[in-house]
């Protein structure tokens, strides 16, 4: 079979779509916009099924700026639960596989309809549910257990016929084939039938290698033959080759105490005392969480951004977790404004932590997490200048934002989490509006004229804060629209980004 005959009569038949479903409506809640709209659907691939609806991966210290009014934890759908009680629960729906939708002969729903985009070729088939699992780590294109999303985000430039395997998350025990086309990724089931792979019931292959070199020879049905695989790379890169992950492990790094060396105190933040350590013969930071809650580490385990703080692994004792970071060794960027000053933090240098700040945002945005705590004292300096966000002990999916009782940093917090607590990407951009003011006010603390107890009430009837001296007027005008008390009205990461990318490139001095 040929990819010149894919259009032929007989094909057209054998690659009949099971099902074509449209656009996921999201019930409505609390988090919904009035302004969201279902995407074009896009075309159906020659087999299976492609879906239009995005996976929903999603999913401070002034010491006396984080406080929880009283009069807003009264309403009896707001309640206030203990802080870290349902991390793990949350973050576990995040990581969570998601079904897919398939309909029998009789066109009756099998399974329910999971929220994933590009899905091709699902399947009637399960997979055995237990089986000697082939090792195919040494393989160039196999990338082991990583999300649709980071798939899609690792395959670029999408050049026609440039793919990666992964394991299937979906259907565990199986493999996915994704494959750029069109400027799209396609991403095919491959599924086990009697001890042989297969993607369309109709070709067989003993083990994956045999599959993908049939598949570059021919596109035999796929979108496009396989022309180029895309080599997998150590995910950290001071990360040890001898750590493994274990899938009982919610595939963390699991690092060894004894290798571990800690040394003095560098930071405190909400959520745990930050030190100093040594592993394997470099600096780390080591994050002491204050309970055994392993939520922050699970999801910063599913982020790879060169603007976020990179985790190792942890270390598990017995009643209590470290989170093992690479080493930030120029501090919080709040301090680091502070200690250089107007001397030495140039116009530059401001507008790199900008950017740096909105690229990680954007990532975020893109990956459906809300961060909940966006400050200059969350984003870290490495040795080479460029800004990354970090302690993502807040951190949620889209679709569980709710806050429990952890205290709120109230100068940074968009109105609408502080009173509804509507939590989303926009109020953390209100935060993003703050910190920018912080990067150009050179560290001062926000509405530096306003007692804490009054902020609210000035924000609500309007108030933003004046530009910091030298601020530079398109700058501040990202700081106003952030500052909007309508969330549908604040920009994007993606637009933020966009607008100082141009800046950074016009800003010499």
């Amino acid at each position: 079979m040929t990819s010149q005959n894919l259009h032929s009569s007989s094909l057209t038949q054998r690659y009949q779509p099971v099902a074509v479903v449209g656009p996921y409506q999201e019930p409505n809640n609390q988090w919904s916009t009035p302004h969201a709209t279902a995407g074009t659907p896009p075309t159906v691939p020659a087999r299976g099924i492609k879906r239009n609806t995005p996976s929903d991966c999603t999913h401070s210290h002034e010491s006396n700026s984080r406080v929880l009014p009283d009069a807003w934890t009264n309403s009896a759908h707001d309640q206030i639960r203990h802080p870290n009680s349902n991390l793990i629960h949350e973050c576990n729906l995040l990581l969570r596989p998601q079904n897919n939708m398939n309909l029998n002969a009789d066109s009756g729903i099998k399974n329910h309809m999971g929220n994933n985009a590009h899905d091709v070729n699902v399947n009637r088939v399960q997979s055995p549910v237990s089986r000697t699992d082939i090792k195919w780590n040494s393989m160039p294109w196999f990338h082991g257990k990583i999300s649709r999303e980071q798939a899609e985000q690792l395959l670029q430039p999408r050049t026609d016929g440039l793919f990666l395997v992964r394991e299937s998350t979906n259907f565990p025990g199986d493999y996915t084939l994704c494959v750029c086309f069109q400027n799209k990724v396609e991403h095919y089931r491959v599924k086990y039938h009697d001890r042989n792979l297969t993607i369309d019931d109709e070709e067989f292959f003993e083990n994956l290698e045999k599959l993908i070199e049939h598949y570059q020879l021919d596109a035999d049905g796929l979108c496009t033959k396989l022309v180029k695989c895309l080599p997998k790379e150590t995910t950290f890169k001071n990360a040890p080759k001898e750590i493994v992950s274990n899938s009982h492990d919610n595939d963390l790094f699991v690092i060894a105490e004894n290798e571990l060396e800690i040394c003095e105190p560098i930071g405190k933040g909400e959520f745990g005392e930050v030190m100093l350590g040594k592993w394997k013969k470099q600096r780390v930071a080591v994050k002491v969480l204050k309970d055994s809650s392993e939520a922050e580490a699970i999801l910063m385990k599913s982020l790879h951004h060169e603007n976020l703080v990179n985790l190792l692994g942890v270390v598990r004792r017995k009643e209590q977790v470290l989170l093992v970071t690479e080493y930030m060794s120029k501090g919080s960027l709040v301090d680091y404004l502070r200690s250089r000053g107007r001397l030495h933090v140039t116009k530059r240098d401001q507008i790199n932590f900008a950017f740096d700040t909105s690229a990680g945002m954007e990532y975020l945005e893109r990956m459906h997490v809300v961060h909940r705590d966006l400050a200059a004292r969350n984003v870290l300096i490495a040795e080479n200048g460029v800004a990354k966000v970090s302690d993502f002990g807040l951190a949620r999916n889209e679709k569980n934002t709710c806050l429990e009782s952890a205290k709120l940093p109230i100068k940074w917090t968009a109105p609408e989490a502080l009173k509804l607590n509507k939590f989303s990407n926009k109020s953390d951009m209100w935060s993003f509006g703050i910190l920018l003011w912080e990067i150009y006010s050179f560290g001062r603390v926000p509405y530096p004229r306003i007692p804490l107890a009054d902020v609210v009430k000035h924000v609500e009837k309007g108030y933003k804060m004046e530009a910091p001296e030298g601020c530079p007027p398109e700058v501040y005008e990202i700081m106003r629209q952030a500052w909007d008390l309508n969330p549908d009205n604040r920009p994007t990461f993606k637009d933020v980004k966009a607008k100082l990318q141009i800046l950074k490139q016009t800003t010499t001095l």
